[in-house]
């Protein structure tokens, strides 16, 4: 059985609705986590998941609205652990190992933390009385860049990458594609179509797309490259055979107008359509 919770399904423009981008894979007690946009640590615990059981993090890429929450999710992680959980396993393209001793290293932006909570009595009582034992450890996660290709195996789960078009060259992007013995989901991240994306789809059960605009405002306004519309999403979905098309990181414009997109896209795609809301959970087998 597999669950798929939309945790993010927002943009760098927040509304009271969504912002930012996450969402986390549940399968066979496992959970994959893709991306760690604003709030996500928060918007985890309301979908009723932990952090302390988030074994792995999925980067696609490291706009603001992909990873703003990451320092609160890998201190919260962290804080709320009693050492005897997994090591947070995190990958992504690079800055994602500097950029995750930058903030947790001995001499990262957020070590006076940890430090305090180490060395503090009261923390060290609270750290007991959870659970844990003393001395009590500081964070240590494992944190890979990666590159195009196979990443890892979890829980009976492969997980592969591929690239994005979406900032290059000011970042790498990736997408992710995750074959588990039930069906497969594969996760495009921000991205225009493309080539290496249509490969790593090809056959995948569900796609969960990138969805900023309708297509038509999009191609008169110039937000086109590195990003995709209603029509684009259609047409990536049917090519990869998908039988579930899942819509995220929507714009406010396309909010407003989401009956129409649903409308452009079932005529040329005719599987399934989700139009993602934040904290839903869809059962994918």
């Amino acid at each position: 059985m597999a669950t798929l919770h939309l945790v993010g399904t927002g943009t760098p423009t927040p509304t009271p609705q969504r912002f930012g981008t996450c969402h986390v894979l549940q399968t066979d007690g496992t959970l994959l986590m893709f991306d760690c946009g604003p709030a996500a640590t928060h918007k985890l615990v309301q979908a009723g998941l932990r952090p302390t059981d988030v074994d792995f993090l999925f980067f696609t890429h490291h706009h603001s609205d992909h990873s703003a929450d990451y320092p609160c999710f890998l201190l919260c992680r962290w804080d709320q652990s009693t050492g005897r959980e997994n090591m947070l396993q995190v990958f992504g393209p690079p800055p994602t190992a500097k950029l995750t001793e930058n903030l947790i290293g001995p001499d990262g932006a957020f070590a006076h933390d940890w430090k305090a909570r180490v060395g503090w009595p009261s923390s060290q009582h609270v750290h007991v009385n959870r659970g844990g034992s003393l001395p009590r450890p500081g964070p240590v996660v494992e944190a890979r860049d990666v590159a195009p290709g196979p990443v890892t195996e979890a829980a009976g789960c492969r997980v592969t990458a591929a690239t994005a078009l979406h900032a290059q060259p000011w970042l790498e992007s990736l997408a992710y594609r995750v074959d588990a013995p039930g069906g497969s989901v594969t996760f495009t991240g921000d991205t225009e179509p493309c080539d290496t994306l249509a490969a790593l789809a090809g056959g995948t059960d569900t796609l969960v797309t990138n969805c900023w605009d309708l297509q038509e405002t999009m191609d008169a306004n110039g937000e086109s490259p590195g990003q995709t519309g209603t029509l684009e999403a259609a047409a990536m979905a049917a090519e990869a055979g998908a039988s579930r098309l899942v819509l995220t990181h929507t714009g406010p414009a396309l909010c407003e107008a989401r009956d129409r997109a649903v409308q452009q896209i079932a005529e040329q795609y005719d599987g399934e359509i989700i139009f993602g809301e934040e904290g839903m959970s869809i059962e994918l087998w």
